[in-house]
């Protein structure tokens, strides 16, 4: 299984990269996380909110693995503990399936993007920055591979 983090982003602070970088090299190797950023639409007079969305969710889309179970990451989403995580995650790997999970832009996913995922996955039912969003869900994909693992961390 393959785990991704498609991020609908550019350039983030170094403490972002930093961050990530620590947990991504916890992560087991047979997930062969990859993070991928999505170029930002451009914000140009005359753009509305939907068409922002609908052009990054197009990017989105094609930067999505085929037949990847794809997981929104929205504060809209369902608010799971980190052991719910993990079994899922146990879930997905036995489907043989790659994950992609997703953050939108500044102005959100898609609806119709939230929609069509197979999950909506919420880190807190409050907006957060893009790069706190990051550092926070792969410091999650580690928490939940130790408790697959049946290693303490999680405590």
């Amino acid at each position: 299984m393959k785990v991704r983090l498609l991020t609908v982003s550019q350039r983030q602070p170094s403490w972002v990269v930093e961050g990530c970088a620590e947990y991504e090299k916890r992560l087991p190797r047979a997930w062969q996380f990859q993070l991928q950023e999505i170029k930002p639409e451009a914000r140009t007079s005359g753009q509305t909110t939907p068409r922002v969305q609908a052009a990054e969710a197009t990017r989105i889309r094609n930067a999505v693995p085929k037949g990847a179970i794809v997981v929104a990451l929205d504060e809209r989403g369902d608010s799971w503990s980190t052991e719910r995580f993990a079994e899922q995650i146990e879930e997905w790997q036995q489907s043989g399936r790659d994950l992609a999970f997703v953050i939108g832009g500044a102005d959100g996913l898609d609806p119709e993007f939230r929609r069509d995922a197979a999950n909506r996955l919420s880190l807190s039912r409050m907006v957060m920055p893009h790069g706190l969003v990051r550092v926070m869900f792969v410091e999650q994909l580690y928490r939940a591979a130790t408790v697959i693992d049946g290693h303490p961390y999680h405590k």
